[in-house]
């Protein structure tokens, strides 16, 4: 098949079967839960983060009502609106794309001219109303409208949306929409709306109409398999079982990563634009690192989205570890925080995927890497190209002595800013090379760093590799040598699970009494058996 004809790994925009790999969207929401509330004549919310399908699946939605021949349904993607604060600008704008899209959904031609002729002359607040009584006077079947993105709204032209949707509520469905589904990336419960009278409003207060807040979730584990496994029924082109695995752990099925990830690994990756060659988990592996290392827009907006208070607060309990149980961290915020995507809660709340887990801390530190003075790989590789870790450890406790309350104090994440500090002089070294992992999470009580490097530079990662276990501990009121103990515990039995043959244990003291000198120490410890080197900074 020329490769012109192939059918690829969709990375922007609404699906379409026609040129996506893809998992049917009807799947991936209760159908027939969400037909009975259309039925039944409700209002509901659906929601789900950035880039998981929610368009295609509203779309999709939309197709199968007007098919089935009951409704006239119609979707409207309304962020047009987004620049428009107050509703005078705001509400023509919503008016404008809701009757576009009647006219391209349903050839309803007439309510576009009837919104260029007539609708505009109405007062903003009463307009979108207008427009749907109009739309359903005129309709020969019940109505339906999707409106998409929702939340992009702002201000006054939110509160305005919400409020015109409620006062035409009691007239459906003769004279008004039997049903109408909101969609964005949060539940309507999480808007705050800021009026220009400076009071704010909650959605839930605007829209007290809501019936239900269905999310949608990522793909299944045999859903990405599935979806990966279309390319090979298309093209031919073999995967090796054992990616299989890795792709579950780095994407939870976060319908993008999965995507980007298949289109780096089947086109980006040119030798695998062969399909007679059999893509293999040294490919998976060199994909992944360089999808982490674009920069897509997907992890761009992940990345933007930490600097949101809502969204530090949890975050940063989660990077330092130290919090016991979620009891810190205000719930309305961590359910804020799962609902865009950033964890999830079950079994325990983490970050929701490997790749999230790794690219949240490395853009943290990006910055502070970049400006490390004077620190090149080739300083600590011995002659046999293995990373002499005892040297480089050494070198960070000297930096972190002179530069420890300027370079910490400059992170915006401050109580993880020893871990982060550590791991942005580590990432400067290993990216000579080598590849870190990272495990951290809510109440662990530490941070676990995992390196692997190539022994020889012709192979690299796909030859032997020296694998090192550091884990990062804090001290603060307890005793050193019960943090000691503990720490020991925790690194033998991490240095198993990883299959290193190498392991440290970083404790940094935060206590302001203590000299550096105190703090700064180095011994030789060793955990039923295993060799650990503990550093004191």
């Amino acid at each position: 098949m020329a490769l012109c004809m192939e059918r690829f790994f969709n990375t922007a925009g609404p699906m379409i079967e026609a040129d996506h790999y893809c998992i049917d969207p009807l799947s991936r929401v209760d159908w027939e839960d969400i037909q009975k509330l259309i039925r039944d004549k409700r209002y509901f919310v659906m929601h789900a983060p950035r880039q998981t399908g929610k368009t295609s699946t509203l779309l999709a939605m939309m197709r199968a009502l007007n098919n089935e021949g009951r409704y006239a349904c119609a979707y409207a993607n309304i962020e047009i609106a987004q620049t428009a604060r107050e509703e005078n600008r705001g509400i023509p704008a919503v008016c404008s794309a809701v009757s576009r899209n009647l006219e391209s959904h349903l050839g309803r031609h007439d309510i576009r001219q009837w919104f260029l002729d007539e609708c505009q002359k109405i007062p903003p607040q009463d307009q979108l109303v207008q427009m749907l009584r109009h739309w359903a006077l005129t309709s020969d079947k019940p109505t339906v409208l999707f409106i998409d993105e929702i939340d992009a709204l702002l201000g006054d032209t939110l509160i305005s949306v919400l409020r015109q949707i409620r006062a035409g509520y009691t007239d459906r469905p003769a004279e008004f929409p039997q049903s109408i589904i909101l969609c964005g990336v949060r539940d309507v419960r999480d808007y705050r709306i800021h009026q220009g009278s400076g009071e704010i409003i909650t959605g839930g207060s605007a829209f007290n109409i809501k019936t239900e807040s269905l999310r949608m979730g990522n793909f299944l584990q045999d859903e990405t398999k599935t979806l990966w496994l279309q390319h090979t029924e298309e093209t031919g082109q073999a995967f090796d079982d054992a990616i299989f695995g890795e792709l579950w752990e780095d994407t939870y099925g976060q319908p993008w990563l999965v995507n980007a990830l298949g289109y780096e690994i089947t086109w980006k990756l040119r030798a695998n634009r062969d399909r007679s060659r059999k893509i293999m988990l040294s490919d998976y592996k060199q994909a992944r690192e360089e999808l982490i290392q674009s920069r897509a827009t997907h992890l761009d907006q992940l990345i933007d989205k930490l600097q949101e208070p809502r969204v530090h607060r949890v975050v940063e309990a989660m990077l330092s570890g130290e919090a016991d149980d979620i009891g810190g961290i205000r719930m309305d915020d961590q359910q804020y925080v799962e609902d865009l995507g950033l964890i999830r809660t079950k079994p325990t709340i983490s970050i929701s995927n490997r790749i999230y887990r790794e690219v949240i801390p490395r853009e943290l530190v990006w910055v502070a890497q970049t400006r490390i003075p004077s620190q090149e790989t080739e300083w600590y590789v011995t002659p046999e190209h293995r990373l002499d870790m005892p040297k480089l450890l050494a070198a960070f406790q000297q930096f972190f002595r002179e530069h420890a309350d300027s370079w910490v104090g400059a992170f915006n994440y401050k109580e993880a800013g020893p871990q982060l500090l550590l791991q942005a002089f580590l990432q400067r070294i290993v990216n000579g090379g080598g590849h870190i992992n990272r495990e951290y999470g809510l109440g662990r009580k530490r941070t676990d760093l995992f390196i692997e490097w190539p022994l020889d530079e012709a192979q690299g990662m796909h030859g032997p590799l020296q694998r090192i276990v550091i884990e990062i501990k804090l001290r603060h009121g307890a005793a050193l040598e019960t943090v000691v103990a503990k720490g020991l515990e925790q690194t033998a039995d991490y240095a198993r699970r990883a299959g290193a043959d190498e392991a440290h244990l970083v404790i940094f003291d935060r206590d302001p009494k203590r000299s550096w000198d105190e703090k700064i120490w180095r011994r030789d410890e060793s955990h039923t058996g295993f060799a650990i080197t503990v550093w004191g900074a």
